[in-house]
Parts: structure tokens; C-alpha cells; sequence
């Protein structure tokens, strides 16, 4: 659409500068440490830089070991290698530990949280998600239960940075004696009842990727409750090298370790966590009074429980609100109406003025990739084989009803409050 010519938006310049969903913030500390590497010739997967990063991140966590690698998603594949060799033994070279196994999985997320199943070999059950937070349902995962009580593992997301409840999903794997694996990579430093996302599974992840609330430009951190697990990792991660002389490998490796630069750049940026937490609390604030009397919400969290890091400020429409509008594979069309929208014409928006939206994460079982696989809804329904099945009510499929009205908000850090109340100012527009 062409939105130069249309009278909603009359007056409203572009902003001069790009508003970025959520970028870099560098402070200047993080070079004092990579220059160190520099200049003492560190520069691989051994320094002090990791040292500290893997110190700091556990006692900042409230968790017994930390060991730093090369992304999250490399933090997410060990631990699932490490809960399948917990439950299962070790695997046979050119099978995974979870070969012909189901694991229980939050359905919105990104696809990194789930990927490693598949890479041992094992198959995701999705489980749907829940309106309160966004994330996973316990009621859904006690059917999933219900259906299949074989199963051992479980691996929950807290998304855009907002804890699930996790005392709910804690109590359930208890009753049947499955391990949790907590994706934690977009929720570094949120609490629930005064403890840190990362310390309530048996295994936890966080991530440095670059659009994290810190990051190292990439980099990522395993947590762990054992030593014995913890340097079990250290050794995959460096493909498996046993401690002789010469390179000797008894069992399968990957090249996951952190390098001592990047993890200089996570090092600098965690002193300056708590203040971008601060900074995006203000952002999401201010969205959520902005927003207030028109027809969408930001996303939510149990103020009594919660204290999220609100990494990404995020919005549904009002189903009420909604004009025509409908999404293919890659492609998406909408028909304009009065008083109404949708994320493709607000994420259209944005993009023409100058800002960077997203959409939300679209959820796994919708995915090409994973839509053979069975989804659990609150009801007990599963579907495989058939994205679109009619016998789920789309009331039941929470996931895909907030893929379909919601979207991630520009919520950089260096974002001025003008630049803010103009995105506001635009997307209200939409909806008088």
C-alpha cells in the first residue's frame, strides 16, 4: 500500500534515522577487554576472557557451573545430549541420544530451541501456548502427559524475555520424572519469585546473539547443576579431544567453544545489564500507555511472580480490529479497512517511516519443517500430518492466534522517547 498518499498519515515524515528493533549497544569496556586478548596473543578458545564470562554469568545467575560456547543454539544441543545421556545412556557412533524418542516442546519459539532434538535423532511434541505469558501451557503439557507418559524431557522457552510459569511446569515433570531443559537466551536477567531464568531446569541456556539485551556479538552459556556434566560439555565442545599427547577422540565432538574475543565483548557488556534492563522496562511502559484505550494490548506477564527484562515490547491487535487478512508461506495480503489493521499493515508501517518491527514467532507446528509432528492443545487435541486441521478449533490453538494479531515493536535500547511516541502516534493512527 501506499502509504505517501494516505490521509491517515498526513503530516508524518519518515524518521531520519533507522529505529532498530534491537541492536548493539556497545559502552567502550568491551574493547579494553578484547584489546587485552590482543595484546597478550589470546585470541582462541582459551583466555581469561572465558574465564570470567563463565564466572560471572553463574554467580549473576544463581547457577553451580557455567560453560561458555559458541552460540545458544550450541548451549541448547548439549544440553539435550546431556538430559539423552542422563535418561538413556550414551548413543552408538552415527545415532543420536534421543533416537526414536519424543520430547515435549514449547511450540512459540524460535527454532533454534527445538532444532537439537532432531539433531539426536529424537521427535518434538509440541505443546501450545497460553495467553497469560505467552508461553507454554502447563494445562496443555499435564494432557501431553495424559497422552504420552513415556516421555522424559521436556524443554520450555521463556519468550521475548517473560518467564513462563515455571512452578506449574516444574510441578508436572516432577509427577512424571522428566527433565527440564530451560531456553533461557532471551530472558537474561528476568526472575520469577526472586530467582533468575536459567536456574530452574536441570539444564539452561542463555545466548549473546546479536540482538540480545547483552551480547557478544554472538556466544552463548550452558548451565549446569554438576561438575561432572559441565566439563562433559567442555570436552564436546572441543571436539572430544582426550587428555593425551597426541589428538585422540573416543567419542563424537563439535567445534563450540567460545572465542576469548567474543566472550571479551559478553565480559564488558554484562556490567551494564542491569541499567539495558532498565532502559527497556521504560520502553515497554511507555508502549503500554501509549497503546491504552485503543484496540491493541502489549504482551503481559503475572506482576505478582515476574519480573521480566523485556528484551522485545510486542502488541496484539483486538480480534475486533482486525481487517481481511491472510498469510502463505512466504507471502501475506490484507484488505484495508476502516478503523482496523493487521501485522502486515503496521509491520508495512513501520518499514515505510523507518523503524524495524517483526513479526511474532511462528509457532513450530505451523512450520513446513515440523508440521508432521503432533501439537497439544489445552483440549488434548494432537495434530500431525495436516497443518490445517478443522477438528481444532482455532480458539484452542493459541499459538497461531497470536502469530496472526501480534507483533515485535522497535524496542533498541538507543531509541529516543520522540522517536518512540512517533511509532505509537503511528500505529494509533490505524485504529481512529
Amino acid at each position: 500500500m501506499n502509504f505517501k498518499s494516505d490521509p491517515r498519515f498526513e503530516g508524518v515524515k519518515p524518521f531520519q534515522e533507522k529505529v532498530w528493533l534491537s541492536s548493539p549497544t556497545m559502552h567502550g569496556k568491551e574493547l579494553e577487554y578484547i584489546t587485552e586478548a590482543y595484546k597478550t596473543n589470546w585470541m582462541s578458545t582459551v583466555g581469561e576472557n572465558i574465564d570470567e564470562l563463565e564466572r560471572i554469568t553463574a554467580e549473576y545467575i544463581g547457577a553451580r557451573y557455567a560453560v561458555a560456547l559458541s552460540s545458544g543454539t550450541a548451549a541448547l544441543h548439549l544440553a539435550v545430549r546431556l538430559a539423552g545421556e542422563k535418561l538413556y545412556g550414551a548413543s552408538k557412533v552415527g545415532h543420536g541420544v534421543l533416537e526414536g524418542r519424543k520430547v515435549f516442546c514449547s511450540d512459540m519459539t524460535f527454532s533454534a530451541t527445538v532444532n537439537p532434538v532432531a539433531y539426536e535423532g529424537g521427535e518434538a511434541v509440541f505443546i501450545d501456548t497460553e495467553y497469560d505469558t505467552w508461553n507454554i501451557n502447563p494445562d496443555a503439557l499435564a494432557r501431553a502427559f495424559e497422552m504420552y507418559p513415556d516421555v522424559k524431557l521436556v524443554i520450555i522457552a521463556h519468550l521475548y524475555g517473560v518467564p513462563g510459569k515455571i512452578e506449574e511446569i516444574q510441578r508436572i515433570c516432577k509427577e512424571h520424572h522428566a527433565l527440564i531443559i530451560e531456553d533461557a537466551a532471551e530472558s537474561l536477567g528476568a526472575t520469577y519469585k526472586g530467582k533468575k531464568t536459567g536456574c530452574f531446569g536441570d539444564y539452561g541456556v542463555i545466548s549473546f546473539n546479536g540482538n540480545k539485551i547483552i551480547t557478544g556479538s554472538s556466544g552463548g552459556v550452558l548451565l549446569c547443576k554438576d561438575l561432572e556434566a559441565a566439563n562433559k560439555a567442555r570436552k564436546w565442545s572441543t571436539q572430544s579431544r582426550e587428555n593425551a599427547l597426541w589428538y585422540q577422540h573416543e567419542e563424537v565432538g563439535y567445534n563450540y567453544r567460545i572465542s576469548n574475543i567474543v566472550a571479551g565483548v559478553a565480559r564488558g557488556q554484562f556490567e551494564y545489564l542491569e541499567e539495558h534492563i532498565h532502559i527497556k522496562q521504560t520502553i515497554y511502559e511507555r508502549y503500554k500507555k501509549g497503546f491504552n484505550g485503543f484496540a491493541v494490548i502489549v504482551n503481559r506477564f503475572f506482576v505478582n511472580f515476574t519480573i521480566p527484562n523485556f528484551w522485545l515490547s510486542c502488541l496484539m491487535i483486538d480480534c475486533a480490529a482486525m481487517c481481511p487478512a491472510i498469510r502463505g508461506e512466504q507471502d501475506s495480503l490484507y484488505i484495508h479497512a476502516h478503523k482496523k489493521s493487521c501485522p502486515t499493515e503496521l509491520l508495512e508501517l513501520l518499514k515505510f517511516f523507518g523503524a524495524e518491527g517483526r513479526p511474532i514467532w511462528k509457532p513450530m507446528h505451523m512450520q513446513p519443517i515440523y508440521r508432521m509432528n503432533d501439537f497439544i492443545t489445552v483440549d488434548g487435541s494432537k495434530k500431525g500430518m495436516n497443518n490445517f486441521d478443522k477438528n481444532i478449533e482455532k480458539s484452542n490453538d493459541v499459538g497461531a492466534d497470536i502469530f496472526e494479531r501480534g507483533i515485535c515493536l522497535p524496542s533498541d535500547i538507543k531509541m529516543t522517547e520522540e522517536q518512540q511516541d512517533k511509532i505509537i502516534d503511528i500505529i494509533c493512527r490505524c485504529f481512529i
